[in-house]
């Protein structure tokens, strides 16, 4: 079967010569061009709503509509009927102040003291029908003045002076009135505050000076931090908003000319400001956060303008589309090549590639399946928004990988196994093995496949335009064919492809990013180092951040006694010839991760580099995860961003597939082979087949779930949801082949209260999500190891299914 195989390949051999010169024609066309830099990617666009009733005040929004407060009365657009319809505001009391829109939708009124000269606190408002009803919230410590208020999720913020400045915030504002204001770190320096922003957990605070607005940063790590000089004054009373996932859209009038007022963005991330042509008829007066823009009143007409930010669409060229047809095309054809070559009559050939596959192909597919969409996309963002610390799991990882090859596999291959939860039953009962491999299906479907499949649908979507919903349908439907048809060795031989294509893309990508640096090379390392953007190691004891420690424990746990829980990566380890040639798999693996790694963590710091230089090249509205596919659409020329986008399919088919086949897997044998009356090879395969369709719909099913949510960043949703859903049945696997003592009744109970104290640790927010799957294993291990005292030891016998010696020799012997 491997000389059919190798034939097949060769057979192939003229083609790819060709493909290598194409190749090298489009990077000699890629590096001799170079993107409009100037070009901006996001543009204003204006509109026009009718009149108020009565002239404007004051505009705002509540919720998902606008208000206009006249001199008497006030209004509220009603989008469905498209006019204005009159607003009941109860009686003005003596101590009202401004209205503030502390988020776009949210708005607070000022409480003034008796005296009427400083702000003693703040009332919620919401609306009822035709009425606006005000809520009042705990008064404020200390009295202030200049107040300007922020709310980021159920968080409200408040900044202000009584003489010093001061910052407070009130937790869980939305849902209660009896929580006290908190205090956080005052700004640096003197200056009135003039606007506050929160986002993703931080403070952006605007301070007018006598020469000029300086802005201010919080967050919790690096408290205040001043940011580059604003490009000019903010618009008193002017909008500053938070836009999408790491912008702030600020109102600013030119030193030159203060009457021309303009709209720009600030990036939190990269600390780059990017300023907006303004709209045909310029800008309203009075503006408010509106939409994904603002809205303010013409003061020629009286009449409700609105600006919105609009970005830019890219289509894929004809030869785009031809690079990535072509790719999806071989993966097909590879699972159709396997399909009409296999007979369909052994679970061995359909599940473990008949144990004939190369050590060597075999590594190449762990890594392959380990690095999937979100390495591709996910990482490079991670890297673009912080730096290079998860790659610090990379490297400790290759240490426990070394343990694996060494002690791990031999003593898996010894029991011929197909579903490695197969070894639970031997070791335990058969009720562990059905409750531990429902919780593996479980936790691929729902936190891997889910995500990977949502990551490159998005990637498609940033690109062509085309919706999320059909990007996954299209992904999805390609990957369970190709899988379903060709079983593991099509999943092997795909994910070997699919890895030189990942890798020829991330090359490429580094290399045309850092060639159109105006520095070239040294600027991409003056500037990586001077923001601390390639730091690896954290070895601070704060459990709420991913550190070095994090890392080892989860290392120690999730790889080291653990790593035959993964039936992904076990299922290609068990398809190789022999144990010698098994161990050589895993140490091919370890070799090919730190490279790797790197590769997709260098992207992102190269992205960082670039558009701090180009902040005009990015677009607000995208996501932070669409960083890297939106450089693929702007900057990159035709050909070549088909090349990439193929190599995020592969990114992401490879592991989709991998999960795909092992999911079926588990579900023919350790399910249906189980329960199922009078099983055969043949009826065992066409289940797996059928259950293959299932999970890939299941799985397209939650992407398009996620597809409707803003998550801030995936990488850490997956390692979140992993933790969640893993942790419990991974312990038994210690428990199993590290002690003697453990038993079958110990292990249910450890599984069950390690997932319910886990939740319980999640609820709480006590830890970094970095650390759930660890703190999972280990509440497993100590849990199920201290119920086995409970009951009587296994009466079996534990011959071949430790790690001790006298068991492994007796097992030989």
């Amino acid at each position: 079967m491997q000389g059919g195989t190798v034939r097949f390949w060769a057979r192939g051999r003229g083609r790819r010569a060709s493909h290598a010169i194409y190749l090298l024609v489009l990077v000699v066309l890629a590096m001799a061009y170079r993107p409009a830099m100037a070009e901006s990617l996001t543009r204003l666009t204006a509109s026009t709503l009718p009149a108020p009733p009565e002239p404007v005040r004051g505009l705002y929004t509540l919720d998902d509509t606008l208000l206009a407060s006249g001199d008497a009365d006030a209004s509220w657009w009603d989008p469905t009927s498209s006019r204005w319809r009159p607003l009941r505001v109860p009686p003005v009391s003596a101590g009202e102040g401004a209205w503030h829109n502390a988020a776009p939708g949210r708005l607070y009124r000022l409480q003034r003291t008796r005296d009427g000269t400083d702000m003693a606190g703040l009332e919620r408002a919401s609306r009822t029908g035709d009425t606006l009803v005000w809520r009042a919230l705990p008064p404020f410590p200390r009295h202030l003045r200049h107040v300007q208020v922020a709310e980021d999720g159920d968080t409200l913020y408040v900044s202000g002076q009584d003489g010093a400045g001061h910052v407070l915030f009130l937790r869980r504002a939305v849902t209660t009135d009896t929580v006290p204001w908190e205090a956080l770190p005052p700004w640096p320096g003197t200056g009135v505050p003039a606007s506050l922003v929160a986002q993703r957990g931080e403070l952006m605070t605007t301070v007018s000076g006598a020469a000029a607005d300086v802005l201010w940063r919080w967050s919790r790590d690096g408290g205040w931090r001043m940011l580059p000089p604003v490009p000019g004054k903010l618009v008193a009373d002017g909008p500053a908003r938070a836009v999408g996932q790491a912008h702030v859209l600020y109102a600013l009038q030119s030193h030159d000319d203060p009457a021309a007022a303009r709209l720009a963005t600030f990036h939190t991330i990269t600390g780059a400001w990017a300023e907006l042509d303004p709209p045909d008829g310029g800008l309203p007066a009075s503006m408010t956060a509106w939409g994904d823009g603002v809205a303010g009143v013409d003061a020629r007409t009286g009449a409700v303008r609105t600006v919105a930010l609009v970005g830019n669409t890219y289509l894929l060229k004809w030869l785009d589309w031809l690079v990535i047809v072509v790719y999806l095309a071989a993966m097909v054809g590879i699972g159709l090549y396997f399909y009409l070559q296999e007979k369909r009559a052994s679970t061995a050939d359909f599940f473990v590639g008949g144990r004939s596959i190369p050590f060597w192909a075999a590594g190449v597919s762990l890594y392959a399946t380990n690095t999937s969409s979100i390495s591709f996309i996910a990482i490079p963002a991670k890297a673009f928004e912080t730096n290079w610390q998860y790659l610090t799991n990379n490297l400790i990882a290759v240490l426990g990988l070394m343990f694996v090859a060494v002690w791990i596999v031999p003593l898996l291959r010894r029991l011929d196994l197909m579903s490695v939860f197969s070894y639970l039953e031997k070791r335990f009962h058969p009720a562990i093995r059905m409750l531990a491999s429902a919780l593996c299906i479980a936790m691929q479907i729902g936190s891997r496949m889910s995500v990977i499949l949502f990551l490159p649908a998005l990637a498609i979507a940033t690109i062509t335009g085309i919706d999320v919903v059909w990007s996954i349908l299209i992904m999805g439907v390609f990957t369970i064919l190709y899988t379903t048809l060709g079983g593991m060795k099509a999943v092997i031989w795909t994910d070997f492809v699919q890895v030189f294509v990942m890798f020829g893309g991330a090359i490429f990508a580094i290399g045309f990013i850092i060639y159109h640096l105006n520095g070239g090379v040294p600027e991409f390392v003056q500037v990586a180092m001077a923001e601390d953007k390639t730091r690896l190691f954290d070895f601070s004891f704060d459990l709420t951040k991913a550190t070095v420690w994090g890392f080892i424990f989860l290392v120690l746990f999730d790889v080291v006694l653990t790593f035959p829980k993964d039936q992904v990566l076990m299922q290609r380890v068990l398809s190789t010839k022999s144990d010698k040639e098994a161990g050589r798999s895993i140490w091919t693996f370890a070799a090919i991760m730190i490279p790797g790694g790197f590769f997709f963590y260098a992207i992102g710091t190269a992205l960082y580099v670039y558009y701090q230089s180009h902040p005009e090249r990015m677009n607000p509205l995208l996501p932070i995860n669409a960083t890297f596919p939106l450089f693929i659409a702007a900057e990159l020329p035709m050909g070549v961003t088909g090349l990439i986008i193929a190599g995020i399919f592969a990114a992401a088919m490879s592991t989709l597939s991998s999960i795909i086949n092992s999911v079926s897997t588990l579900a023919s044998v350790d399910f249906y082979e189980k329960l199922a009356r009078n099983p055969t090879p043949k009826k065992s395969v066409l289940f797996a087949e059928i259950m293959g369709v299932l999970v890939g719909l299941a799985g397209i099913g939650i992407a398009l779930l996620l597809s409707r949510y803003d998550i801030h960043s995936l990488f850490d949703v997956s390692i979140e949801l992993a933790g969640l859903l893993g942790g419990g049945f991974a312990g038994a696997y210690t428990l199993g082949m590290f002690t003697r003592r453990a038993n079958a009744q110990g292990v249910a109970i450890g599984i069950g209260g390690s997932i319910a104290l886990t939740l319980l640790v999640w609820s709480m927010d006590l830890v970094h999500p970095y650390f759930y799957l660890g703190i999972s294993i280990l509440l497993c291990i100590v849990i199920g190891y201290a119920a086995s005292w409970l009951f009587p030891p296994p009466a079996q016998s534990l011959q071949g299914l430790t790690i001790h010696r006298q068991d492994a020799v007796a097992a030989s012997g």
